[in-house]
Order: C-alpha cells, then sequence, then structure tokens
C-alpha cells in the first residue's frame, strides 16, 4: 500500500464494526489500549507506531455520548502527540446532533459545541453517516465526508423486494421526504407522508397521513430511532389506515429509554438498522423482529478513497440521496 501507510484503530464502543472496515481494506486493526482510572478518567495508549501515518479513528459517540465524546477527543489528541501525519475521526454516528439550532430562546447548539471541540483537538477531517441534519457539515472548520447508508438499504431490500409485494414508503416526517422519495423510486413503490409535531423530547403528536396505504407493505424509513415515539405512533396509524404489514428502517439504532419494549409491542413486524450504534446486545425482547445490517464495507470503501485521494461522492452515484 502506497506511503503514508493507512492504520486504522477503534473505540471502545466500535471494535465489531471497525473490524469489518478493515477486512473490507483488507488490513489489520491498528493496536491501541483505552483504560479508565479510578475516577473515570479515560487514558489511550497507542501500541503501534503513527508517526507518518495516515490514521483514521473509529468512534460512535453514542450512549454513554460524553464517555465516547470524550474517549474521541483524547483518541485524537494521543495520535496528533505521536506524530500521525493526518487524523481522521470517523464517527458513524454523531451525537448531540439533534441540538442543531436555536428552536426556542436560552438553548444551545450543541453539536455546534461538539464540532469545535473536535477542531481544538486538531483533528484533520471527520467521516459520518447520515447527520441527524445537513447543516452540521458546516460546523466544523475542516472537511467533513458525510455518508448516506442508503447503498446499504438498498442492497438488503431490493433482494427481498418480491416478497413486500405492493410496497409503501412512509416519511415519518416532513424533514425525511426526499430520502423516502429516492428508495421508493429505487424500489418502484408508492410515496405517503406522516405530519408530526414534538412535544417533548419523549413525546409527539402525529397528525395525518398524506398518501393511500390500503393493502400495502409500509415500509417507514428515517435517520433515526430513539426513543421509538415516531415511528411506533407512526405504525398505528398506518395499520389504521389499512396497511397489511409495517416495517421500520433506520440508520442509526439509537433506542433509547422504553424503545425497545414501545417497538416489541407495536405493529411493526421488523425494524432494520445498522451497526452505526452497537445494539444487538441490549435488544432484548426486540430480538425477533430486529436486523442488522453492516455499514462496515461503505466505511472502508470511502476510508480507502480518502486515503487514495478520490473521490468518495462517486461511491453513491444514482443510489443516494442525504438529508438536505
Amino acid at each position: 500500500m502506497s506511503e503514508p501507510e493507512l492504520k486504522v484503530f477503534a473505540g471502545r464502543n466500535s471494535k465489531e464494526l471497525a473490524q469489518r472496515v478493515c477486512d473490507e481494506i483488507g488490513i489489520e486493526m491498528g493496536k491501541a489500549r483505552t483504560t479508565l482510572f479510578p475516577d473515570g478518567e479515560v487514558i489511550t495508549k497507542l501500541e503501534d507506531d503513527v508517526r507518518g501515518r495516515d490514521c483514521f479513528v473509529v468512534i460512535s459517540t453514542c450512549e454513554p455520548v460524553n464517555d465516547n465524546l470524550m474517549e474521541l477527543l483524547v483518541f485524537c489528541d494521543c495520535l496528533r502527540r505521536a506524530s500521525a501525519k493526518r487524523i481522521t475521526m470517523v464517527m458513524p454516528y454523531y451525537g448531540y446532533g439533534r441540538q442543531d439550532r436555536k428552536d426556542e430562546g436560552r438553548v444551545p447548539i450543541t453539536a455546534k459545541l461538539v464540532a469545535n471541540m473536535i477542531t481544538a483537538a486538531r483533528a484533520d477531517r471527520v467521516l459520518a453517516i447520515d447527520l441527524h441534519a445537513a447543516q452540521i457539515q458546516g460546523f466544523f472548520d475542516l472537511p467533513v465526508d458525510h455518508l448516506s447508508a442508503m447503498p446499504v438499504f438498498y442492497e438488503y431490500f431490493s433482494s427481498i423486494r418480491e416478497d413486500l409485494g405492493d410496497l409503501c414508503l412512509v416519511s415519518p416526517d416532513v424533514g425525511n421526504v426526499k430520502v423516502a422519495e429516492k428508495m421508493a423510486n429505487l424500489l418502484g413503490a408508492d410515496l405517503a407522508i406522516i405530519n408530526k409535531r414534538r412535544i417533548t423530547g419523549e413525546t409527539v403528536e402525529v397528525g395525518n397521513l398524506i398518501g393511500d396505504v390500503k393493502g400495502k407493505t409500509v415500509l417507514m424509513f428515517d435517520d433515526m430511532i430513539s426513543t421509538g415515539g415516531t415511528v411506533v405512533k407512526a405504525a398505528e396509524l398506518v395499520a389504521q389506515e389499512g396497511a397489511t404489514n409495517v416495517i421500520c428502517a433506520a440508520t442509526h439504532g439509537v433506542l433509547a429509554g422504553a424503545a425497545i419494549e414501545k417497538l416489541s409491542a407495536s405493529p411493526i413486524s421488523r425494524v432494520v438498522i445498522t451497526d452505526t450504534i452497537p445494539s444487538e446486545h441490549r435488544a432484548g425482547p426486540l430480538l425477533n423482529k430486529l436486523t442488522v445490517l453492516s455499514v462496515g464495507e461503505l466505511l472502508g470503501q470511502a476510508i480507502k478513497r480518502i486515503h487514495d485521494n478520490e473521490s468518495v461522492s462517486a461511491m453513491f452515484r444514482g443510489t443516494s440521496q442525504v438529508k438536505r
């Protein structure tokens, strides 16, 4: 492989995903050890030489968000002080991404604060998948490669397309309509939209259904499932409107609070997520409904292209649409 040598490291919560990335590239995972002091402080120790190397660190800033975010910053500082030539923070899931604007008075824009912290840690670039809002890219004063997981979902759903029958893509909110529309066009399906209003962080109010789902398989598409309130209420609505089968798909399986119990008791027959957040070990009663797709190949291809100074956007021609 051309110099500088490519190194891929993993945070404590992303070792399985990072291993899939390394398998796709055909390299061994970089050796590093992250431990905690008795008082909870994080320390990272590199066991590989990184001087002059092109280094990528895979860490999802998911629950526990603050611990994983601090590990990411410490890892970045460790690589910088070990004289890595370039450091790319690979954040399959970007924590605090929903706090991307001031939607009322006297609240922070924490997504911007996190971007400032990563920049201050002297990362060279960021690689993320399906940011909650595309404008988060502009919060960084360094290059951001924003990937879409759509090729991963398209490969899966196209392989079972005949089993789905008369299909209708449903966007649980108006913010994700373009993504749902793109997938509907790729799968040859109809499109419907649900308008919602968020009342609190855990409570949403689902309004009207725009479109016809009677007698159809409904595939609901969103960027994340957090507390499950949105998709469960949307599933109940489309079931009332005559949908015969309801499938929910989302890139990030946050599954916070009582989400697993809500989804298990809902009309949803299948929940399809990716491994941007490790979920299977805590899915419990949801396991019989859960399908986890891997973004390891997607990330591996992107990392290889970045390392070789090739176009990343070329990976998505004809199959992708990120939220705008």
